[in-house]
C-alpha cells in the first residue's frame, strides 16, 4: 500500500515504519503536490490542504497533529481524516498545572529577579498563593481538562466544568466565581470569540487565565489590557491566534503571562509515539476496523 510520509523521522523511526511492509514515499509537507502522493492511499503527516483533491486514490490521512482546521472545505476525495485526539493530555495537562503553580507561588518573577540579580526576600512573600482549594472552571471538558481535573484534585480545588452544550448564562455566572480559567476547547463557531472583553471583565481581579485548545476562543488584546490594569493576576498562554507571535503583540511585553509557545504537548518521545499511534490505526485500517480519532467537522473535534 503506497503511503506518504509526511514528518520528519530519524533512521530509526524510519526503520519502525518499514517494518510495516508499506510502499514508502518519504516527502515534504509543503510546495507542489508530487506525483507520489498523488498515487499514495494512505498518508501520515500534515499535507497541504489541496493535495487531497489532487490523490484520488488516497482512503485515509493520519494527521501528526489535534487540530484539522485547515481542511475544512477541501475535497476530500471521500478520504477518511483522523487525528491525535487525547494524545497531549498528559503534557499539556503538566505544562497547565506548572503554569499555575508558577504564578501562584511566584516562580516566575523569582526566576527573572535571579536573572537580574535582584533579592527581595520578605517583600515577595505577602504575594505569594496557593492552589490549595481554588475555584477552577474548566472550559471544555476533553482529554487535557479531564486529565487536568484529575490533576487538581489533590489540591482540593472546586471544579466547574462546561462541556460541549454550555449555555452562555451557565459561563457568566461561573466566571463571576472562578479563581482560574482553563480553556481547551476547539475552534467552533460557539467557542470563537467567546472570552471577549466583557467576559473577561466578569472574573476577579485575583482570576488566572490559562488558554490551551485554540488561540480563537480569546481576545488576546482584551486579556493583555486587563494583565496591564491589574483586573487579572495572570495567565499561562500555549495557543495563540497567529504563531510564531509577532515581535509587537502585547503578550510579548504585558504582566504576569507566561507564554509557552505551543509547546505545552511537547515530549521528547513525541515523535514515537505518534509512530505508535499510527501502526496502530494502520492494523485497524488493514483489518477494516473502525479508526480511532476519525475528525468531525460539524463538531469541530
Amino acid at each position: 500500500m503506497r503511503t506518504a510520509i509526511l514528518l520528519p523521522l530519524s533512521p530509526e523511526q524510519r526503520a519502525r515504519l518499514e517494518a510495516a511492509d508499506l510502499d514508502l514515499v518519504f516527502l515534504p509537507d509543503e510546495g507542489a503536490c508530487p506525483p507520489a502522493f498523488q498515487t499514495a492511499r494512505a498518508a501520515f503527516g500534515n499535507p497541504p490542504a489541496d493535495w487531497l483533491a489532487q490523490a484520488p486514490d488516497l482512503d485515509w490521512v493520519q494527521l501528526e497533529s489535534v487540530g484539522f482546521g485547515e481542511y475544512a472545505g477541501e475535497d476530500l476525495r471521500g478520504a477518511t481524516l483522523t487525528n491525535l485526539a487525547g494524545f497531549f493530555a498528559e503534557p499539556a495537562a503538566e505544562s497547565i498545572l506548572a503554569g499555575l503553580l508558577a504564578l501562584y507561588r511566584g516562580i516566575d518573577r523569582l526566576a527573572l529577579l535571579r536573572r537580574d540579580g535582584v533579592w527581595t526576600g520578605d517583600d515577595i512573600r505577602p504575594t505569594l498563593r496557593c492552589l490549595q482549594g481554588a475555584r477552577v472552571t474548566l472550559f471544555g471538558m476533553g482529554a487535557i481538562n479531564a486529565r487536568l481535573a484529575d490533576m487538581l484534585a489533590p489540591f482540593g480545588c472546586t471544579i466547574t466544568a462546561l462541556r460541549s452544550g454550555w449555555q452562555p448564562k451557565d459561563l457568566d455566572a461561573a466566571l463571576a466565581d472562578t479563581d482560574i480559567l482553563v480553556a481547551t476547547a476547539p475552534d467552533t463557531p460557539a467557542t470563537r470569540d467567546v472570552f471577549d472583553a466583557r467576559r473577561l471583565s466578569l472574573l476577579p481581579a485575583n482570576a488566572i487565565v490559562a488558554s490551551f485548545g485554540r488561540g480563537s476562543v480569546l481576545d488576546e488584546a482584551a486579556l493583555a489590557a486587563a494583565l496591564s490594569d491589574g483586573a487579572l493576576s495572570g495567565a499561562v498562554i500555549d495557543v495563540t491566534r497567529d504563531e510564531p507571535l509577532p515581535a509587537d503583540h502585547p503578550f510579548w511585553t504585558c504582566p504576569n503571562l507566561i507564554l509557552t509557545q505551543h509547546s505545552g504537548g511537547g515530549t521528547g518521545d513525541e515523535i514515537d509515539r505518534k509512530i505508535d499511534l499510527f501502526l496502530a490505526n494502520l492494523a485497524r485500517f488493514r483489518a477494516g476496523e473502525p479508526l480511532t480519532g476519525v475528525v468531525s467537522f460539524e463538531k469541530g473535534y
